[in-house]
């Protein structure tokens, strides 16, 4: 009986070491890799170009998961290594609260939860495990620590001032890079808006108004109704103007699209999609769609996963942002990456002068791939930012 109870034990251990160390890492290195290229690497001359531009990327959720971002890792697609050496100035960190069990991009219900493990076997405080309000916090909390402890390599981009703070010094120094700190789905504010407060005080500049399933504030491309904004939905909008925070409809029903677009007075961002027009699913962008952003002035960040490009290489990606171009214009095309965000990609941040070398074949002049590759990014942060 006693050798009973000691294996007991030893499995017990075994079991929880499994849970808190392995499984984490194992999820996060088996869902965010780069898919084997057989691809030329960049020719030389584009590798150059790329080194002179000032670099954005609107999405990537690496906050989510167990890494040190001030160190290079072997897994998943950012770090602030390699940052800066993909010459990525600006990067904009999002946050997950909640996914649903078996996702999907067609309809998922908003009564499952995947985080609740994840932030559990991560070892987050114990009041995310409930709270998706705290869970916002607390990865907010971890940009906020990566940046006070890498050197001045790593800055947060809060406001106008900080953008041009940062970039005069990134002038002077190319091996600095910085983010601002963006939420996926309003549902974090727990059908609360005068949370939407505590996320601004907490450093959040963007915010979308639902994810991977309706909220309580619109609809979802990927949720149960798909229906529009809603009266809480409506008054969001207008706390998000008051405050300066940016609007980002990536993962938006149709419907709730047109809503914010029919009573937003400044421009939305969708920070991370594909289009129809070269890979026609639910999650994607139609034409019309494409014209309305560009019409409020806003940005489209063409995405770099299989399910926004129909591929798995940059000549996808580039085909995407060609046709976006083409469609809405030069001025609102930018890049939404989606690194880390549970996707393989073609290229982590260290190997982004691929899509540099991309645009220059694909015939986009260098004034062109400037705008695509940064300028358009910074130039709204520039605008709407507190």
């Amino acid at each position: 009986m006693k050798v009973l109870t000691i294996s007991l034990v030893i499995a017990l251990c075994i079991g929880v070491s499994i849970f808190f160390w392995v499984i984490p890492k194992r999820v996060d290195r088996t869902h965010n890799f780069v898919y084997a290229d057989s691809a030329p690497l960049a020719d030389p001359a584009n590798v150059a170009l790329h080194g002179r531009l000032l670099i954005a990327d609107l999405h990537a959720d690496s906050l989510l998961w167990d890494r040190n971002l001030n160190v290079r890792n072997s897994a998943g697609h950012v770090d602030v290594p390699r940052l800066i050496e993909g010459n990525v100035a600006l990067e904009g960190f999002s946050v997950v609260t909640k996914t649903p069990r078996g996702l999907n991009i067609d309809s998922n219900a908003a009564n499952s939860d995947n985080i609740t493990l994840l932030s559990i076997a991560q070892r987050w405080p114990r009041a995310t495990w409930s709270s998706l309000l705290q869970r916002a916090l607390y990865q907010a909390q971890r940009l906020h620590e990566f940046a006070q402890h890498s050197n001045g390599a790593l800055t947060i981009i809060k406001t106008r001032a900080d953008l041009s703070s940062y970039l005069a010094r990134r002038r002077e120094n190319r091996k600095l890079t910085a983010g601002w700190l963006a939420l996926e789905g309003a549902h974090a504010l727990e059908g609360n808006i005068g949370n939407l407060d505590v996320l601004f005080d907490a450093g959040f500049r963007v915010m979308a108004p639902a994810h991977l399933f309706d909220s309580e504030f619109g609809g979802s491309a990927s949720g149960v109704d798909k229906g529009g904004l809603t009266q809480l939905g409506r008054d969001w909008v207008k706390r998000m103007e008051d405050r300066r925070m940016i609007i980002d409809l990536a993962h938006a029903s149709s419907r709730t699209l047109d809503d914010v677009l029919a009573i937003a007075t400044r421009p939305i961002i969708v920070s991370h999609t594909g289009v129809k027009g070269t890979c026609d699913n639910n999650r994607n962008l139609t034409d019309a769609q494409l014209r309305r952003i560009a019409q409020n002035g806003g940005l489209i960040g063409v995405g770099f996963w299989e399910t926004a490009t129909c591929g798995r290489d940059v000549a996808a990606i580039v085909k995407a942002i060609r046709y976006t171009a083409d469609v809405a214009g030069i001025d609102a095309v930018a890049l939404g990456s989606d690194w880390d965000g549970y996707v393989a990609t073609p290229i982590d941040a260290s190997q982004l002068a691929r899509v540099t070398d991309g645009l220059v074949r694909n015939g986009f002049s260098e004034p062109q791939i400037e705008k695509i590759m940064g300028g358009n990014a910074i130039r709204l942060l520039s605008q709407l930012l507190p």
